[in-house]
């Protein structure tokens, strides 16, 4: 599994990269909103691990931007914010998941593995034809 992790605590990135490439998976750390909007449309990962409250760009922008570039890999808010308003804020963002600091690894990495196998989402294609006329139209199934 390939990691995004945007976390601006050192400590905190630190100990969730180290947990997961012991459990053999790649994890790459942006420490600000704005590094990790930029790394997200870069590269391609299974899934993404975003904070709240983050430099540059908080993660409710960066979540949204991150969606509004068309980029549906899982994302997991992980953040000490534990109200129920900041955590229906947070999936309304477009996340996933939410996890509330602070948090068990063993936690964090069953909801990552729980988010991936959750399938891809598939778009529906309906042809509609008049004469010499073609439309197609995408939608999600």
């Amino acid at each position: 599994m390939r990691v995004l992790v945007v976390e601006d605590d050192s400590e905190t990135a630190e100990y969730i990269c180290s947990g997961l490439r012991a459990l053999g998976h790649v994890c790459q750390h942006a420490p600000d909103g704005k590094q990790g909007f930029l790394t997200a449309l870069d590269d391609d990962f299974d899934v993404m691990v975003v904070d709240r409250m983050l430099p540059e760009l908080d993660g409710l922008s960066l979540v949204k931007s991150i969606r509004s570039a068309q980029v549906e890999t899982p994302i997991l808010f992980l953040s000490a914010m534990d109200g129920v308003t900041d955590r229906v804020d947070g999936l309304e963002a477009g996340a996933d998941d939410y996890l509330v600091k602070p948090f068990a690894f063993s936690e964090l990495s069953a909801r990552l593995d729980a988010l991936l196998r959750r399938p891809p989402i598939q778009a529906e294609t309906t042809r509609l034809q008049v004469a010499d006329l073609e439309i197609d139209r995408m939608r999600p199934v």
